[in-house]
């Protein structure tokens, strides 16, 4: 457990707060590409506490700035979008992709005030179908190289998630190896063939065993926990006898990311980004190393699970979840239904808004868990000490932090270091896109 002061500290997002900071020196997903399409691309925003509109401009450009007209205050969602910019309509005030004002038509004829009129706005990029904002300081940090943004446009999906609850607890399911042999166990198998699209729904490694049945089968993993330059590397070992070991590579990606296998084939790269305290979105880009995505497909599975436009779950705690206890008994361990997300979205929203962690118990499978917050904690206090440079992913260079690698692997004879190197190595060999690493998976990748 953690002292109230620490947990406010890890939690609390909005401009001036001590997680705030830090999350501000790195780039956050703001919205997908998708909910730019139509005839007028303009989308409100709320990030890190902060309210904004998000814009492409008759250029094709994008402008991220204030959601709230400096004169009186009004909706500029609602603005008319022109001239490059976007005009509020309560008395015409225009304002460019920077925050600029630049006309006042009601203002007597040669009026310079607009001059001296700005709202806040925050430098916007496009990467593998998700726009990505800066709201720190100073130069806004280079990507790094890896696969989700190498991959070519064919090769990759995004999509996005409401959950309601703090985007720590969010994240720190995904560096949990232990609970996917309970939430996400499934008393029957499916097909994997049938699988696309689907977590854990694949074979382990290069067997025939469902991944479900062998998380089911072995659920006390060795887990091993490695800090690297993006980040966490985290590998579940589960010894399955014979000499052999299947590992599981996941991965945190410093602040609020993780990198995790999806199948044989995909990789999800997935942000916990907040919304504000109690409220975050999950964005994932879905990376292909084998055939390009069956966007259609993807995008239609996950619309049957969610509402436009804010992206919220179907199932959420106002229908249990949709919980049903005869499913419970003979299907899935939760009784939720078969996709994980509600699972997983279950389990962090009923921690309650914002997880009290002065209450939890942590044990040894939370190694990951523990690791992190030693991790945020040092990263508050180096912001707080103005030294950003002892940030993960600060260096000057980005380009050489590649992957991260995120496979499964059996090692058939326990050499289970060697294994997922191997696996790693054959896949990005057969890819049809370059995705070869040009340093050790056991050093930047």
């Amino acid at each position: 457990m953690i002292s109230e002061a620490l947990n406010v500290s890890f939690t609390r997002v909005g401009p001036g707060s001590d997680a705030g900071e830090v999350l501000r020196r790195y780039w956050q997903p703001a919205a997908l590409v998708d909910e730019l399409a139509g005839n007028r691309p303009v989308v409100p925003v709320r990030l890190l506490g902060e309210e904004l509109v998000l814009f492409r401009d008759a250029e094709g450009k994008l402008g991220l700035i204030g959601r709230h007209c400096p004169h009186r205050g009004a909706d500029m969602c609602f603005g008319r979008l022109e001239d490059n910019g976007l005009r509020c309509p309560f008395h015409g005030w225009h304002f460019n992709r920077n925050g600029q004002c630049v006309e006042q038509p009601a203002e007597p004829e040669g009026s310079r005030s607009h001059e001296m009129i700005r709202t806040k706005s925050y430098p916007v990029i496009e990467k593998s179908g998700i726009i990505f904002a800066y709201m720190g300081p100073g130069t806004p940090p280079a990507f790094p190289d890896f696969d989700c943004f190498r991959a070519p446009d064919t090769h990759v999906f995004a999509f996005k998630g409401l959950w309601e609850c703090n985007w720590l607890q969010a994240m720190e399911v995904g560096i949990d190896p232990a609970h996917a042999s309970f939430l996400h166990r499934f008393l029957q198998d499916e097909d994997p063939a049938a699988s696309y699209g689907k977590q854990f729904r694949d074979t382990a490694a290069d067997t025939e065993i469902p991944m479900t049945q062998l998380l089911r089968d072995y659920p006390r993993p060795e887990i091993r926990v490695e800090e690297t330059e993006y980040g966490l590397r985290l590998l579940a070992l589960r010894h399955m006898g014979d000499g052999k070991t299947h590992v599981r590579v996941t991965n945190q990606i410093f602040p609020e990311a993780i990198c995790i296998p999806m199948s044989r084939e995909m990789t999800i790269t997935q942000w916990h980004v907040p919304v504000d305290d109690e409220t975050c979105y999950w964005y994932s880009i879905f990376t292909s190393f084998g055939a390009p995505v069956d966007k259609a497909l993807m995008r239609e599975q996950r619309l049957r699970e969610h509402t436009l436009p804010d992206y919220a779950p179907v199932k959420n705690k106002r229908n249990s979840y949709g919980y049903n206890p005869e499913e419970q008994g003979s299907i899935t361990y939760t009784g939720m239904g078969l996709d994980i997300n509600v699972h997983d979205q279950w389990a962090v929203e009923s921690m309650g808004r914002i997880q009290d962690r002065t209450e939890e118990h942590l044990g040894k499978s939370d190694i990951g868990i523990i690791r992190y917050r030693k991790m945020l904690r040092q990263a508050i206090e180096a912001v707080k000490q103005g030294d950003t440079t002892a940030l993960p992913m600060m260096q000057d260079a980005l380009n050489h932090i590649q992957g991260p690698v995120s496979t499964d692997a059996i090692a058939k004879d326990g050499a289970w270091e060697r294994a997922w190197l191997e696996s790693d190595a054959d896949r990005r060999t057969r890819c049809s896109w370059d995705a070869s690493l040009s340093l050790d998976a056991g050093g930047a990748a």
